[in-house]
């Protein structure tokens, strides 16, 4: 990683003062995103369940996310590099090493054809998996699905990628530290695998296939990972849109049963006018033996959800968003500040 870090440095430093018409090839990007969020079960430690990793903090105006991003993009060479804060940063990367965690991206790509669009990317990238990033502003609703919230938001590793001169197909291959990780564990020697089709039959219509394949220890026992993520995506030129997926994993430890999770989502969104948008959210999401999210409970983690969301798009920089979402376990899952048990909480968020 230091020499990962360096060599993004000198990457960078090249750019910016070795190419005398290299300031149009930048661009700049800044975000920032405050909300407030109140769950009803009245959480004592002011966090959310243990599954839900952005929005997280209840009763207080905080910081989902904020970050800037500089990229970089000319001929044969790309590149970016990101910092960020915020309850996103504090939630998911947690494990990682403190001077890593700032980093929203950081990475650097070749093209390695003249006369194909084919390219080798490395270091900090986006995941390659699922329609939903941890931009708000990116995504149909204000707050994550449990599936996105519990699959990679980031990786390291590298990448070889193509798409069409039609710019109707593209795929990736990955190898990766592993599992939304940048330290690797001592005991993961082998990178884990990732491949990631996208095909638009239609400027409308997007299919989606994506996967992961790689091995960790868990409690000290050898564990291989297999996940597979499918989504469609459909807008067309009228008001209506909608987002379906699903999501597939297992779990199969050395001498021991294989554990299955899967989780199916649909989002459909509708423009009431030019600056009022809606979505609904329907999911579920089957971990009863627990390979995901952890419950101790007779039948593991069996949520079903559902969110409406307004969005007022107050001009091409500004956005307010409001939602409710109904959360229904099939044990009683949820703890409130009566420190009972509940199968059903509810919450509501608004950002800006």
């Amino acid at each position: 990683m230091k020499n990962l870090a360096f060599l993004i440095f000198i990457f960078f430093s090249k750019v910016t003062y070795g190419q005398n018409d290299s300031i149009n090839k930048w661009t700049y990007k800044g975000y920032g995103e405050l909300y407030y969020s109140y769950d009803f079960a009245n959480p004592s430690n002011r966090e959310k369940s243990n599954f839900i990793y952005n929005h997280k903090r209840h009763n207080e105006l905080n910081a989902n996310l904020l970050f800037m991003k500089a990229s970089y993009s000319h001929k044969n060479i790309r590149g970016n590099i990101g910092l960020m804060a915020g309850n996103y940063v504090t939630y998911n990367l947690k494990s990682e090493p403190i001077w890593v965690q700032p980093f929203l991206e950081a990475n650097m790509g070749l093209r390695i054809s003249r006369k194909h669009n084919l390219w080798i990317d490395a270091g900090i990238l986006p995941s390659h998996l699922g329609f939903e990033s941890t931009i708000s502003s990116d995504c149909w609703t204000l707050t994550r699905s449990i599936l996105a919230e519990n699959s990679p938001y980031y990786e390291l590793g590298a990448k070889i990628s193509y798409s069409n001169k039609a710019e109707n197909f593209d795929c990736s291959f990955l190898l990766l530290n592993g599992w939304q990780r940048i330290k690797i564990n001592k005991n993961e020697e082998i990178p884990a695998l990732g491949f990631q089709f996208n095909y638009k039959p239609y400027n409308t219509l997007k299919l989606s296939y994506n996967n992961y394949l790689g091995q960790y220890h868990s409690n000290q026992i050898e564990t291989l990972r297999m996940f597979h993520n499918f989504f469609m995506q459909y807008t067309p030129k009228g008001k209506f849109g909608m987002i379906a997926g699903f999501d597939l994993g297992m779990d199969t430890k050395k001498n021991d049963s294989t554990k299955i999770w899967y989780a199916p989502i649909i989002i459909l969104k509708y423009q009431v006018t030019k600056k009022l948008n809606s979505a609904i959210r329907t999911e579920y999401y089957n971990d009863k033996n627990e390979a995901m999210i952890p419950t101790y409970t007779q039948h593991g983690f069996q949520v079903m959800g559902l969110s409406l969301n307004i969005d007022y798009q107050w001009n091409d920089k500004i956005q307010s968003r409001i939602e409710g979402k109904y959360y229904q376990a099939k044990d009683a899952i949820f703890l409130n500040n009566s420190k009972s048990n509940y199968s059903i909480t509810t919450n509501i968020t608004a950002s800006f």
